[in-house]
């Protein structure tokens, strides 16, 4: 059953902005207490880019402070990245991933992982 599936990726020249989603199963949003997006671009390590921790406390990775933002819809089980101001090096695969108990900093460690979006920033 597929609980993670993410959308919004999409081509768009640096500066430009996106905005990608990740839509939970009801189990899957209600049993987490975070929620994250990842990231992995050709030839490197997934890395966390931002997390969403209980109600209301947020992270970032300093790559994209002030340029993210992560945020969620309780009314439609849904996880968002807002992306600004983006650059040719935010291209990457973009996952979303939730857990029950904490932010973890690996991919691996998640028990809700999603297939993934790609989103492309050309110069």
């Amino acid at each position: 059953q597929v609980q993670l599936v993410e959308s919004g990726g999409g081509s768009v020249q640096a500066g430009g902005s996106l905005r990608l989603s990740c839509s939970a199963s009801r189990d899957a949003y209600y049993n987490s207490r975070c929620m994250a997006w990842f990231r992995q671009a050709p030839g490197k390590e997934r890395e966390r880019v931002a997390t969403f921790y209980s109600l209301d406390t947020t992270t970032y990775a300093d790559s994209v402070k002030g340029r993210f933002t992560i945020s969620k819809d309780n009314a439609k089980n849904t996880l968002y990245l807002q992306m600004n101001s983006l650059k040719p090096e935010d291209t990457a695969m973009y996952y979303c991933a939730a857990d029950p108990s904490v932010c973890y900093l690996w991919w691996q460690q998640f028990t809700y992982r999603g297939q993934g979006t790609q989103v492309t920033v050309s110069s």
